[in-house]
């Protein structure tokens, strides 16, 4: 018997629209039964559906969306192994303190925990990788639940949160009715059978009885403002300092993705102080890429010799060798959101509770000192990041065999268009990248985050084509990190998302071999093949081409560039020498 629906807002239509009220352009997903109501309402209600191959490019672009449109990215996935196929991307997120919401749908309410398909404890699963969790047990509670989850995971510090959403409450009433085999009043049956029929009658009552005819109101997302008294002493000390230094991460960006005028103030509240600076992660690109303020290279020598520390959004992990390399005599100032990040490891001379874009502005305006002059102290600093960049110049020499790295990627970084956003995704290949590929303006750097995943390339940059369609949008792969992903471009095809991939292949995993091979005298485990990547994409739908010698990078680049305009996704399969370019950067 063909199944029919009613016209009540029926749960998957009740999530649909409160995405759209919250602004979601896209919902990413791979398709199940338990979330096809969530699909189909979706497309409705004019939320593009992106359907991908592996559900951690689901969470990954979401994650992108949230970083580049200042919404919260949202994915949806089916039961069991649909969820725990998410969990990596997750849990990046959250190191990575990105705004998003992953719905995960769940064996019906009446068999949880009785053996039915994919039935696991989603919520234990899921609690330790998110901010909040919720589990939906009534249509009713489906609206205000969602509603929580936008104002949590950008509250305070951003992060994903997870609302687990049962089959039975997102499918009509008529269906769901139907899903239980519920027995018309008056029919013939056994007096175990109508108890049984009594029992699922009311429950389903109970799951659909009491939806409110409006909507809740929008839950207000708090974030902590940087107190006035604190900032003042940071703008004495500011005022007092001859050698300062200004590290910017990505929370000094995360408001202004939804507010585009915010970022230009950032920019001016920086060039205002007339720090040198350094940036990382989302924060890569604020200042383009010539400023006079910009610093690239030498930053632990920099740091070593700086009389003040502005930590702007940036920890002391292990990226800033857990605050060691700073100057005993040096001051150090922490804007943070997060308590923990703000005392981590280096506890600062003053911590600043509150959102560090906010604090940078505000710095702006309260400064009244005489400054020192410290030209001198640029001066040095930027003297230090020309003669690295010589250094790297001397080291792109050609390459014996295939294509050196470092020419290839020097050669890239010329042929960015303006609004180009790049991806990152690889160790030794896209580590190389950091050092000579400049982002041309704000937002338009995205990598993994402090947690160093592998495979979020393919669903960062569908993310980010999809909120720029009209900008370049490139995939710097290493060739470990490639097959991840690769079954991604079957999703670039189908969705017509023409960016553009370049593999670093050097058929080896050399980030790990430089260091193993060189202790233990052993490359187990960390050999490739030269694999034809480009073959692959072809094979998807999209064009390949193979690049496998120094002259031909600037052609092979612009082959790609005139194919992905003309709306076909691309990938250059990048044939490259081994080098020795970061030889000793295992992190720990």
């Amino acid at each position: 018997m063909p199944i029919q629906t009613d016209s009540d807002r029926y749960g998957g239509m009740r999530v649909a629209e409160i995405l759209k009220r919250h602004g979601v352009p896209f919902l990413f997903t791979l398709c199940g039964g338990h979330i096809s109501p969530i699909l189909v309402a979706c497309k409705q209600l004019g939320i593009r559906v992106v359907d991908v191959r592996h559900e951690a490019t689901a969470v990954f672009a979401a994650d992108a969306v949230s970083r580049l449109s200042g919404v919260p990215g949202v994915a949806a996935v089916t039961a069991g192994p649909g969820l725990t196929n998410t969990v990596t991307a997750v849990k990046n997120a959250q190191l990575a303190q990105s705004a998003l919401i992953v719905l995960g749908g769940a064996t019906v309410t009446v068999l949880k925990g009785r053996g039915s398909l994919q039935d696991i404890d989603q919520y234990a699963l899921m609690r330790p990788h998110v901010k909040w969790a919720a589990r939906v047990k009534r249509v009713r509670n489906i609206a205000p639940a969602l509603e929580r989850a936008f104002a949590e995971s950008q509250s305070g510090v951003p992060g994903p949160v997870f609302v687990e959403l049962p089959l039975d409450l997102l499918y009509p009433r008529a269906v769901v009715t139907q899903f239980y085999g519920l027995q018309p009043a008056g029919a013939r049956r056994s007096m175990k059978s109508r108890l049984l029929n009594w029992y699922l009658a009311r429950h389903l009552e109970r799951m659909f009885s009491g939806v409110p005819a409006e909507d809740p109101p929008a839950t207000p997302v708090s974030i902590a403002e940087p107190g006035a008294r604190a900032l003042r002493r940071a703008a004495d000390w500011l005022d007092r300092s001859e050698r300062p230094l200004l590290l910017i991460g990505s929370q000094a960006t995360l408001r202004t993705a939804a507010a585009p005028g915010r970022v230009a103030a950032v920019r001016e509240a920086v060039e205002r102080l007339g720090v040198p600076v350094y940036v990382s992660g989302m924060a890569r690109g604020l200042l383009g890429r010539t400023h006079p303020l910009l610093l690239r290279h030498r930053r632990k020598e920099a740091l070593r010799a700086a009389d003040l520390i502005l930590l702007a959004g940036v920890p002391a992990d292990f990226r800033l060798n857990y605050g060691r390399d700073f100057a005993a005599s040096a001051r150090v100032v922490s804007l943070n959101r997060s308590s923990a990040d703000l005392n981590k490891n280096r506890r600062p001379d003053l911590g600043i509770l509150g959102d560090p874009g906010s604090a940078l502005l505000a710095l702006t305006g309260l400064r009244t000192g005489e400054r020192p002059q410290r030209a001198d102290w640029l001066r040095a600093r930027r003297e230090q990041d020309a003669e690295r960049e010589r250094e790297i110049d001397a080291q792109a020499a050609p390459a014996e065999h295939g294509v050196h790295p470092l020419r290839l990627l020097r050669r890239l970084d010329d042929a960015l268009a303006e609004d180009s956003v790049i991806v990152g995704d690889g160790g030794d290949f896209v580590a190389t990248a950091s050092y000579t590929v400049k982002p041309r303006g704000p937002l338009s750097w995205l990598d993994p985050g402090v947690f160093g995943t592998l495979g979020s390339g393919a669903g960062f940059a569908l993310g980010a084509k999809l909120c720029r369609p009209g900008a370049e949008v490139w995939i710097l792969y290493g060739d470990g990190s490639v097959a991840y992903s690769l079954s991604e471009w079957d999703t670039f095809v189908r969705h017509q998302v023409p960016l553009i991939g370049v593999v670093g292949n050097d058929a080896s995993w050399s980030q790990i071999a430089r260091d193993q091979v060189e202790i233990f005298h052993d490359s187990v485990g960390t050999e490739l093949r030269h694999t034809d990547y480009h073959l692959v994409a072809e094979g998807f739908g999209g064009a390949g081409l193979l690049l496998a010698q120094d002259e031909d990078i600037g052609p092979v680049l612009r082959r790609a560039k005139d194919l992905a305009a003309h709306g076909r996704p691309v990938l250059v399969n990048a044939i490259c020498q081994r080098t020795g370019f970061r030889k000793g950067s295992l992190s720990i």
